[in-house]
C-alpha cells in the first residue's frame, strides 16, 4: 500500500495545523505516507523526528502551469500510489491524480475556499479514519537533541526563558519592535528572564534595534540557526510571545504556551485549533472578526500583552 497526501499551503503554521490529520491517515492505512508539499512549509525539518513519513515530494516551480501539470503527473505516476488524500478543493490536483493512475482519490469538495482550515481538515479526515480527532498538533523531537540545546545555549531552569516572535511575513502583521523591547524590559524587571528572538536572515533592521537596546545582554537572536535547532530551543522555553508566525505554531505544537498577537490575520483560523495559543486581538475586534485587512497593530496595548504574559508565567 502506497499513500500520497497533498498539502500545498505555503507556511510552517499551515503544515503544523495539518499534522494531526497526516498522522491519522498514516495510522489508518498502517503505512508511512508520502507528502506533496512546498519547501516553504519546511516539512523535512519540522518532521525530522517523526515516523509517519516515507518521503516528501517538493511542489516546486517546475510543477506550475501546463507543463508542470504533466511533470507532476509523471512524477507521481512512477511511484505507483494506491491512494491519494488531497487537502484542497482544486480540480487541478484531482485531474493530476487521475492522470497518475491512482485508483482511490479522496478530496475536499471541489472549489472549497475561504474555509477555517483546521475545521475543514477535521471534517474531511474523521470519516476516512473512523474516529474523532483532536485538532491539537503534537510535534515530536528527540529528547537527546532537546537536552543538547539546553546545554549548548545555556538555558537555565531558574530563569524564565521566553521566545519573542518579532518577525512576520509583512509589516501589517508585526506588532512594532519597540513594543517588544519595552515588553522584555518590563518582564525582566518582574522576573529574571532570557529572551530568544525568533527572526529571519532578512530581519537585519529588527536585529540591529535589539542589539542597540537595553535588553541586548539578556537576548539571543536566532536568525542563523536551523529550524531543527530552533525547535529544540523552543522546547526548553516557558513561553512564546509574538506575532502570528511559524514560530508561534511551532511553539504551540511543542506544548509551549503561546501568546499570539494577531494584528492583520485570521485569528480564529490560526489559534482556535490549539489550547496552547492565547490570542490577543486589536481593541474593538473579536477573535472571529480579526482577519486580513484588520490593520490593527496600533490597537494592541503593551499593558494587555504584559498582563497576559505575567498570568502565564505565574
Amino acid at each position: 500500500m502506497k499513500v500520497l497526501v497533498v498539502q500545498q499551503r505555503y507556511g510552517i503554521g499551515d503544515m503544523l495545523i495539518f499534522l494531526p490529520y497526516l498522522k491519522a491517515l498514516s495510522e489508518k492505512n498502517n503505512v508511512k505516507i508520502s507528502l506533496l508539499a512546498k519547501k516553504t512549509s519546511r516539512s523535512s525539518e519540522l518532521f525530522k523526528s517523526e515516523n509517519f513519513l516515507d518521503e516528501i515530494i517538493d511542489l516546486d516551480s517546475t510543477k506550475d502551469g501546463i507543463s508542470g501539470f504533466f511533470n507532476l503527473s509523471k512524477e507521481i505516476k512512477k511511484r505507483k500510489f494506491d491512494k491519494i488524500y488531497i487537502f484542497n478543493g482544486s480540480l487541478r490536483y484531482k485531474l493530476i491524480a487521475i492522470f497518475a493512475g491512482i485508483k482511490s482519490i479522496y478530496q475536499y469538495p471541489l472549489f472549497t475556499s475561504k474555509d477555517i482550515i483546521f475545521q475543514t481538515a477535521k471534517v474531511f479526515t474523521e470519516p476516512l479514519v473512523g474516529k474523532i480527532l483532536s485538532t491539537e498538533p503534537n510535534l515530536l523531537l528527540k529528547e537527546e537533541d532537546v537536552r543538547e540545546a539546553k546545554s549548548t545555549y545555556r538555558i537555565n531552569e531558574k530563569t524564565k526563558n521566553i521566545v519573542l516572535g518579532v518577525s512576520a511575513s509583512g509589516p501589517t502583521k508585526r506588532w512594532g519592535i519597540e513594543n517588544y523591547i519595552n515588553l522584555a524590559t518590563q518582564l525582566s524587571q518582574y522576573k529574571e528572564c532570557k529572551f530568544f528572538i525568533a527572526v529571519g536572515k532578512n530581519d537585519s533592521e529588527i536585529i540591529d534595534k535589539i542589539k542597540k537596546s537595553n535588553i541586548n545582554t539578556i537576548c539571543m537572536t536566532m536568525e542563523k540557526l536551523s529550524i531543527s535547532n530552533i525547535l529544540n530551543i523552543i522546547k526548553n522555553c516557558n513561553l512564546y510571545i509574538g506575532n502570528d508566525t511559524g514560530f508561534m505554531h511551532m511553539s504551540a505544537a511543542l506544548g509551549i504556551k503561546s501568546i499570539g498577537i494577531f494584528t492583520d490575520s485570521p485569528a480564529y483560523s490560526y489559534s482556535g485549533y490549539s489550547k496552547n495559543i492565547i490570542p490577543i486581538v486589536p481593541k474593538g475586534e473579536t477573535i472571529e472578526s480579526t482577519t486580513h485587512d484588520t490593520l490593527g497593530k496600533d490597537r494592541i496595548s503593551l499593558e494587555n500583552v504584559l498582563e497576559t504574559a505575567k498570568k502565564v508565567l505565574n
